[in-house]
Parts: C-alpha cells; sequence; structure tokens
C-alpha cells in the first residue's frame, strides 16, 4: 500500500511516498521557496538526488510537481496507486489527542486553531487543500501535539490566573508529538513491553524532550508554542517573561517583533553567532569563547531537563533515548550532556557513542556503559513513517 507523507509550510512542502507497511521510502522530496521567482525542489530517488527549478505560483503548484516526479521516475504508474495521504498540522488544541480523517468540520478547527500556530497553519492548510483537490484519497491531520495530550492537568497548566486557560486555552500543549509517539512505539519493541518509563530527547534545530510514563505522554518542554523549554538552533526557549516588556520599552520594538528575535535570533545563533551544532563546534574549535559558552548553556540545559524528567518518573527510567539532528548525529553534545548527568548514575561508553551517527556505519544502539544505572541510546526518528503509520488506520 503505497502513502504519502507531506508536512506542508508556508513556503515550502515536504513529501516522501512511502510503502507500507514494509515502510519502504520510494522517493522524498521538499520543495522549496513557493511563490517566489526562483522556486525549485529537490528529489532524492534510488539514491540519487536531483534539484529542478520552476516559478511555482501556490501551493497547488507544487502538489502537481509532487505527481510529476512520481509518475516521471516511475514511482507510480498511476496516482490511484496512492491509497492515503498523511499531513502533519502543527496544533490539534486540545480537540484532538489523536490523528483524525480531514473533512470540512476538520479544516475549521485547524483554521480556528491558526491563533495558536500563526506560522505554520496556513501552510498546513494551503498543502491540505491542495491535495484534497487533485486526489480524491482519505487526507488525514496528524497533529504534533495530539501525542501530549495524556498529560496530566498539573503538568499542563500555567501558573497564571485560571481564566486565561478557560477564556484563550493557555496552557502547554507541547510538540514534536509524531517524533516522540515514533520515539515510543519503537522502544516498546526494543524493550518488549508496553508500560514503558523513557525520558525521548528530540535534539534538533527545534529540540524538546518528553517524558513518557507507562507508554504514554507525561511532560514535555515545549508550551503553548515551540518557543518554550529548551534552548535551541535560533530558540531562545524559557525566559523570564519580564524580558519581551523590557526589551520593548527599551528598544522601540513592539511585543511581535521582540517575539520574532526570540523564534529567529536568538539561541545558539543568538550567543554562538551560528545556528547549526556542527558549526557551532567548528567555532569552538576556533577559539571562538561565545561559541562555547554557548555550547555549554546549550548542553546545561538539556541535562537539567532529563534530571528534572527523571524526578517525575521517580527514578524509575528505562531508557534515556536520544534522536533527531543533534540527538543522532552529535557525538560531542550528546557525551558533555551525559558528563552531567553523572550525579543520577549515568555513565557514557565514550567508545560506543563515538560510533553512533547517521554517517557512520551504525545508527543506533546504547551510547552507555553495563554500569550505568540507566541506558543511553540513540534511536533514528521517522516522523514520516509515523505520519503513514497515522494514515492506514483510515483506509479499509
Amino acid at each position: 500500500m503505497k502513502i504519502l507523507s507531506v508536512n506542508a509550510g508556508s513556503s515550502s512542502l515536504k513529501f516522501q511516498l512511502l510503502e507500507m507497511p514494509e515502510e519502504k521510502v520510494l522517493i522524498s522530496g521538499y520543495v522549496e521557496k513557493i511563490g517566489l521567482e526562483d522556486s525549485f525542489w529537490t528529489i532524492k530517488v534510488n539514491g540519487e538526488k536531483i534539484k529542478k527549478e520552476r516559478y511555482l505560483k501556490n501551493h497547488a503548484d507544487a502538489v502537481s510537481v509532487v505527481f510529476e516526479e512520481l509518475l516521471e521516475n516511475k514511482i507510480v504508474k498511476s496516482l490511484k496507486e496512492i491509497k492515503g495521504v498523511g499531513h502533519r498540522v502543527l496544533h490539534g488544541g486540545e480537540k484532538y489527542s489523536d490523528s483524525v480523517l480531514i473533512n470540512d468540520e476538520v479544516i475549521k478547527d485547524i483554521k480556528d486553531l491558526t491563533k495558536l500556530g500563526p506560522l505554520h497553519h496556513p501552510g498546513n492548510l494551503a498543502g491540505i487543500e491542495a491535495m484534497m483537490e487533485k486526489l480524491d484519497v482519505p487526507n488525514v491531520a496528524v497533529f504534533d501535539t495530539a501525542f501530549h495530550q495524556t498529560m496530566p492537568d498539573y503538568n499542563y497548566i500555567y501558573p497564571v490566573p485560571y481564566e486565561w486557560y478557560e477564556k484563550y486555552g493557555v496552557r502547554k500543549y507541547g510538540f514534536h508529538g509524531t517524533s516522540h509517539k515514533y520515539i515510543t512505539e519503537k522502544m516498546k519493541k526494543i524493550l518488549k513491553k508496553n508500560k514503558i518509563n523513557i525520558i525521548s530527547c528530540h535534539i534538533g534545530s527545534g529540540s524538546s524532550i518528553a517524558a513518557i510514563k507507562d507508554g504514554v505522554c507525561y511532560d514535555t518542554t515545549m508550551g503553548i508554542t515551540p518557543l518554550d523549554g529548551l534552548m535551541m538552533g535560533t530558540r531562545s526557549g524559557s525566559i523570564d517573561p519580564s524580558i519581551l516588556e523590557y526589551v520593548c520599552k527599551e528598544s522601540g520594538m513592539n511585543i511581535s517583533e521582540v517575539t520574532n528575535e526570540l523564534n529567529k535570533k536568538s539561541g545558539c545563533l543568538g550567543i554562538c553567532g551560528v545556528s547549526d551544532n556542527r558549526d557551532v563546534e567548528i567555532e569552538m574549535n576556533k577559539g571562538n569563547e561565545r561559541a562555547k559558552m554557548g555550547f555549554k548553556m546549550y548542553c546545561d540545559r538539556i541535562a537539567k531537563y532529563i534530571v528534572d524528567y527523571y524526578i517525575e518518573l521517580e527514578g524509575k527510567v528505562d531508557a534515556i533515548v536520544w534522536t533527531a539532528g543533534v540527538g543522532e548525529n552529535g557525538i560531542l553534545a550528546r557525551s558533555e550532556v551525559m558528563k552531567r548527568l553523572k550525579p543520577i548514575g549515568i555513565v557514557e561508553d565514550e567508545d560506543l557513542n563515538a560510533s553512533i551517527a547517521s554517517y557512520k556505519e551504525t545508527t543506533e544502539g546504547v551510547i552507555s556503559s553495563p554500569e550505568s544505572k540507566i541506558p543511553v541510546m540513540v534511536v533514528p526518528t521517522n516522523e514520516e513513517v509515523m505520519i503513514a503509520l497515522d494514515t492506514m488506520k483510515f483506509i479499509s
């Protein structure tokens, strides 16, 4: 069965066509700069990367490009071979605790929730509407927040006037849910039990950690938006909220401009001058003191949340799992965080840690030593597969 996984942004569209349930990627691609004169896309098929350029006016044009590539590369003989399309949608609010078949009501709800996901939802909707117009198959919304809806109220309610929650929906929702769900399901198989307690560390350009208790989400670092929690590539993570008013008064910027800087010009970029973890390490090797300071801040914050969740799980943790870009490849970052976790009994195996990355022969496995109180693992995430698995549920 062929399932198309789609992640549409404001000016981009990522896709994978998968053969399910084998979880085999037949083709993947990334369409960029939709609506601009220099639109282009890259596809990866049979191990080869191909780049093409053409003006794409809107997401409907981008969807047409996806179908062109599927046919031209003989991935499908007919679009009728595609049995369903799964769409990543940022925010499901409190209404959606699982993926759902898209209909008019769901589209309306996604539009209504745009106030909580203003940067992502317009693109998500454009991709959904373009795909539904061109392909008459089940389209499924896979919400990034859904997995976290099992959190108890004392973990998602903020200590602010309670009427903010009642009137405006101010609460922690959490994100990267599709990734954390994939890791949880994978770890159930690895550990051979369903009621697992793990700390799932999705560490990439955007980063979040989730405490998984008895196989479901118990707490997570991101909040009402993806800005909360860890220090990230360009996001500040948690800071004193009074900073916003102070900087507005001092700089003359408005609240939207300050929030934009917290989202796009902070984190590693704000401190180190570069946002990518690989570039941070290069700057550190050059002797860049701010890069060294930023990297220490970055690792400290990851370690602090892991310890926080270790306490929340009462020390009953089956595994700590690293995943996503830095989690899967950041050998130095993993090592530095594990050193900070010695007080809770974590012991790194330096050789194992250094041997695991996506560009090495081994991409998955344990990176802690046998005497470590808790096993620490690297497990690659696959959000596209999780989207496809959820989509399959709606296909008879």
